[in-house]
Parts: structure tokens; C-alpha cells; sequence
């Protein structure tokens, strides 16, 4: 044991430290050793009280400490060996079990089967693996990578090579058989066929493989999710997705009343640098092959918590990070962003963030693992309140006033005559909305459709995206509601959206 009893037992139960008072419960024993070794490891002591901390020590230790050698003998599967060991504190004996992060990962309970019986340490508590983290478990045990994994049904075809280029300017110019080099591409039996990680980052139709990967950002009024102000959903390639987490971030976080002087100085109430390093690691490291879990950015009034999916990965502690121990996750997407700067050191991001926080002033970040997704929360100097004109939200709460040199109706720039886009009934993000709106005063079209009306190639994430506002805004709607998935599911002009058009093209006459 490297710390001493006495330290070990001052110290919380954690990810590596579980405290036992008998072996009266030898299932959820078993569970925890299993869990230490399909993750990061760690120690557990039996004879001690588990809440006061209280020695008891254990009666008959030498028999003790054979009977849990038979347990986990008979039922750990693959073969688990811990060192077991009696240890004499004060005036009594405990039975202390240490398991190292294991390289025969995954291990099960016996009795439950590989596909029941797998667990994992969450905090200080033991997780059931369900069958993506146990497929990780695998992966990492072998050395591969999640986006490293071929997808022989693909091709070249399948990437947005122009797009590859378009993140690439600036820094160098790509050719095609640079894809191969940067494992965008890889060959499979004598073919060139997509990775994972290529399709993550410029596949035209990413998301129908990996619907999760996008990036949520939400605005919230006060300190907890109980009001929304803003929220956007971001579906761009990556490394441009990084991009337009900052923008939403920005667009939230000017100190000042005038928004011009604060664009020319560079005026900001939040810390950017440790935000854009956080939102890189989270993008770099989140865990693609979870379903139902996107990467999400909360800005509060007090902090901004940056999550992404996928516990730590095995052998990894949050102590380990902070020490500067880095574990690539995923290979691909890493190489990728290192070529295009956005990560600058192997394994120097976390520690960098630390002590970016701590020149600035302010309190120290968070990491934890909340779930089977990794939050990193940034605590800000100042609280920056949501300010709006009395919008009722959430039972009936009345948001605050605008201070006055915000109100919109005394800045003539932000008037709507002015500035169309602002307009409460519209609100839409950009002019795709409106070509999509004007193809459908035509005719009733599918996303295909559209995509080939607008000169698209593939039908893009933004298309998705702007169709789903719309939809929203009641400006279309679905010939085929009832089955929103149809593969004849069209859309068509409601009388919303048909009005909508002819005061647009009422002004535009003016």
C-alpha cells in the first residue's frame, strides 16, 4: 500500500478506496473488485465501518483472508489476481484487497454472465456496463481506438473532402492521399474505405451513422436547468463545431453595455481560453459509440459545466489528470485536431486549464464523472446574470428587465425594420431557412429535394437543422405526419409560412 492506513482511511470513498465492515455481503464485494479492475483500479478495506470510519477489524483473519481468496477465485471471470493482504492498525487486524487496472478487461461476476456481470466504478459507486462500455472495455484492453474502426459498407465518397480542405487552409494544403495519412481513410481488403473517425469528422451523412454526434448549448436563467433563455444544436464537421461553441458562448458572455466597444476590445466576462481547451477535450475524448448521449455545453449564471459522453478511460483517475497523464480516446480525431492546432501538447490541456483558472483569478475547475459522461465545470469570478425584457418563463417566473442602453427599442440598429432576422416571429440563424422556405412556395419536396434545389450534394446537417426550426415555427409541415420517418415524407408551405413570404416580398418592394 503506498499511503499509510491512517491516510487512506481520513479519505473519502472514491473511484480507487471502498471501505467494508465484514464480509457479510460478499456479492457487492465481488462487485467492487471487478469494477476496480475494469477501470481505474484500487483498494478495498474489510473491517472497517463504512460511514464513521470506525476500526473494527476482523475476527479470525487468517480464515477471513482465505475466503476471500475462494471468492474471488470462484467467481470472477477472467481470472483476477489482487494482492490480498492482513494488515495490523492499532490494536486490530484489517484484510485489505488491492486490484490493479487490469489488461484481461473486461471481467465479470461469474454467476451474471459477460454481457450482465460486467461493472464498472463510477465515483464510489459500481455501474452495470451496458454493451457500448463493454465493447470500450475491449477496445482499450487490445490498445485500438473507437475511431480508428473501419466502415467497410463507405467509401472515399462518403467524406467531404472540400470541406477537409476548407479546415485545413491556413495551416497546409491537403491532397486526397493525405486522407490515408491522417487515417481518415484506410485500406480494407485491397479498398479504401472510411474510418470512424473520418466519418466523425467530414462525413456528408455523419449523422445518420452517429446520430449523437452533434454538440447541445443551452443558456440558463439563475443557477439550475429550471429556465432556458437560449439554446442552439450545433451539427457542423468538428473541428468547426468548436468554432461555433465559442460564438454561443461569446454571444452570452459581453461584460459591458455597449456591444461594439466590447467586440473591438475583446472585452469578455468569461475565461475563453480555458473554455475552448475544455470544449477540445471534451470533443477529442467524448465516447462516440454511446448512444443517446450528444456533448452538451450549460452556461449558468455562476459557471459553465462542458460534459461529454464516456467515463474516464480505463487506468485513468482524475488525480491522473491533473498530474498531466494523457489517454487518447480517440486516435483519429486527436491527430486531426493536432494538425490543425487546436490541441497544442499531448497531455497538457488539463493541467494548462488549471493553471490558466488559478492566473485569472479564479476558483479552481471541476472534474467529475457524473453518470457515464465526464463533466468539467468552470466556475466564473463574477455571476453573470440573463437579462431580457419581462419574457414569462418556467410556473409564471417573470425574467428580468433589460438595463436600458440594452432595451432593443432604444438601439435603432437592433429595431426589426432594420434588422428582419430579429424579428420574434421569425428568429431564424441563417438564410438557408428562408431559400428552403422560397423552394417550397414551388413545390411539396423531401430533404433530398431541397438539398439538390440549394446545390447541395448531400442532404448537410444544417439543412437538417434549419428544417426542424421550421417546423417549429409552424412556417412547414410534414405531408406524412404520422410516420415522421417515411421514406416519402415530404414538406410543404403552411399558411404561416405562405404569409410569412408575401410580407417579405411586400418589403422588399418598398
Amino acid at each position: 500500500m503506498t499511503h499509510s492506513i491512517a491516510q487512506l482511511l481520513s479519505r473519502p470513498e472514491g473511484k480507487t478506496l471502498e471501505f467494508k465492515q465484514d464480509l457479510s455481503s460478499p456479492r457487492n464485494i465481488l462487485k467492487t473488485l471487478v469494477a476496480f479492475a475494469n477501470t481505474a483500479g484500487g483498494r478495498l478495506f474489510i473491517g472497517v465501518e463504512d460511514g464513521s470510519r470506525e476500526v473494527l477489524g476482523v475476527e479470525n483473519p487468517l480464515d477471513e483472508e482465505e475466503r476471500v481468496c475462494s471468492l474471488i477465485a470462484d467467481n470472477i471471470e477472467p481470472r483476477l489476481v489482487p494482492n490480498v493482504e492482513l494488515i495490523s492498525f492499532e490494536d486490530k487486524t484489517l484484510l485489505g484487497v488491492e486490484v490493479y487496472p487490469s489488461g484481461s478487461r473486461p471481467h465479470w461476476l461469474k454467476k451474471e454472465g459477460p454481457d450482465n456481470g460486467v461493472y464498472a466504478r463510477l465515483g464510489s459507486t459500481n455501474r452495470k456496463a451496458d454493451r457500448e462500455l463493454i465493447a470500450e472495455l475491449k477496445r482499450t484492453a487490445e490498445g485500438k481506438s473507437f475511431d480508428e474502426q473501419v466502415l467497410p459498407d463507405r467509401t472515399v465518397d462518403d467524406l467531404d473532402f472540400d470541406a477537409a480542405a476548407a479546415c485545413f487552409k491556413g495551416h497546409r494544403k491537403i491532397v486526397e492521399k493525405d486522407l490515408e495519412s491522417l487515417r481518415l481513410v484506410t485500406k480494407y481488403q485491397g479498398h479504401l474505405v472510411p474510418t470512424v473517425g473520418g466519418m466523425l469528422l467530414f462525413g456528408k451523412d455523419r449523422e445518420l451513422i452517429f446520430p449523437d454526434a452533434w454538440i447541445q448549448c443551452g443558456r440558463f436563467i439563475g443557477k439550475d436547468k429550471a429556465d432556458i433563455f437560449d439554446h442552439i444544436e450545433i451539427h457542423e464537421y468538428l473541428p468547426v463545431a468548436v468554432e461555433r461553441v465559442m460564438e454561443f458562448l461569446k454571444k452570452h458572455a459581453m461584460r459591458g453595455a455597449d456591444f461594439s466597444e466590447l467586440r473591438r476590445r475583446d472585452v469578455w466576462s468569461i475565461p475563453l481560453t480555458v473554455l475552448r481547451e475544455a470544449v477540445v477535450n471534451a470533443v477529442v475524448h467524448a465516447d462516440y459509440s454511446q448512444r443517446g448521449a450528444p456533448i452538451r455545453i450549460a452556461f449558468f449564471d455562476d459557471r459553465i459545466e462542458i460534459e461529454n459522453p464516456g467515463i474516464l478511460l480505463p487506468g485513468m483517475t482524475v488525480e491522473d489528470m491533473l498530474q498531466g497523464v494523457s489517454k487518447i480516446r480517440n486516435h483519429v480525431i486527436a491527430r486531426v485536431f493536432r494538425e490543425l492546432n487546436l490541441i497544442e501538447q499531448w497531455g497538457s490541456g488539463v493541467s494548462r486549464m488549471f493553471k490558466e483558472a488559478e492566473a485569472l483569478g479564479l476558483p479552481e475547475p471541476e472534474i467529475i464523472e457524473v453518470g457515464m459522461r465526464v463533466r468539467f465545470i468552470v466556475h466564473l469570478k463574477e455571476s453573470i446574470a440573463v437579462e431580457t425584457p419581462g419574457l414569462v418563463t418556467g410556473e409564471g417566473k417573470s425574467r428580468p428587465e433589460l438595463r436600458p442602453e440594452l432595451r432593443p427599442e432604444l438601439r435603432p440598429e437592433l429595431q426589426p425594420e432594420s434588422r428582419p432576422e430579429l424579428r420574434p416571429e421569425l428568429r431564424l440563424e441563417s438564410l438557408l431557412a428562408a431559400k428552403v422556405l422560397v423552394l417550397l412556395m414551388k413545390n411539396d419536396a423531401g430533404k433530398a429535394e431541397l438539398a439538390s434545389g440549394l446545390g447541395h450534394k448531400t442532404i448537410s446537417g444544417e439543412l437538417k437543422k434549419q428544417i426542424k426550426r421550421l417546423l417549429e415555427f409552424g412556417f412547414i409541415e410534414m405531408t406524412v405526419p404520422d410516420k415522421p420517418r417515411s421514406s416519402k415524407q415530404k414538406y410543404r408551405l403552411t399558411a404561416k409560412g405562405k404569409a410569412f413570404l408575401d410580407k417579405e416580398a411586400e418589403g422588399g418592394e418598398e
